[in-house]
């Protein structure tokens, strides 16, 4: 479903422009992200601040929607792998108090060992090594990027 003409969309205390929308649903949207670290998406429920405050319809429509997009992105990417991340809370490394999933592709050269903490992303050094390089991008640029994802739903 395309984003609607003049709808309003939030992430926690931020308005999204809807030219970031990508794919909605009745239940949650997915968007670009405006300053990412590889690239990836985020979607988002209604705003809630905690994953236990979804209701079950939302629960369901969320991860069945990243699953759909998930797949898409990675085969768009020509990528082997995905990363699905929920930081759910303020000490799980949340910067936006709004429940959503990152949706990132991933290769086997994404990390010297794979192997590292059992074959989990360390989101602290990641965070921490890739925050100084990261800048916002123009809504041209992710209006582009929504553009070619919408492309993949249709």
């Amino acid at each position: 479903m395309d984003p609607v003409a003049g709808s309003k969309y939030r992430f926690g205390p931020h308005e999204i422009d809807e030219r970031q929308v990508f794919r909605t649903t009745p239940l949650s949207f997915a968007i670009v992200n405006l300053r990412p670290t590889r690239p990836g998406v985020f979607q988002n429920p209604r705003h809630v601040k905690r994953f236990a405050d979804l209701t079950p319809d939302e629960t369901c429509d969320l991860c069945i929607t990243a699953k759909d997009i998930g797949v898409r992105i990675e085969q768009y990417h020509k990528a082997s792998s995905l990363t699905f991340t929920i930081q759910d809370g303020p000490h799980s490394g949340q910067t936006v108090p709004h429940v959503h999933i990152h949706i990132v592709p991933r290769r086997k050269e994404d990390f010297e060992n794979n192997d590292d903490k059992n074959g989990m992303i360390s989101a602290k050094s990641e965070i921490l090594n890739l925050d100084i390089e990261r800048k916002d991008r123009t809504m041209e640029e992710m209006a582009q990027e929504a553009n070619e994802y919408r492309a993949l739903f249709f």
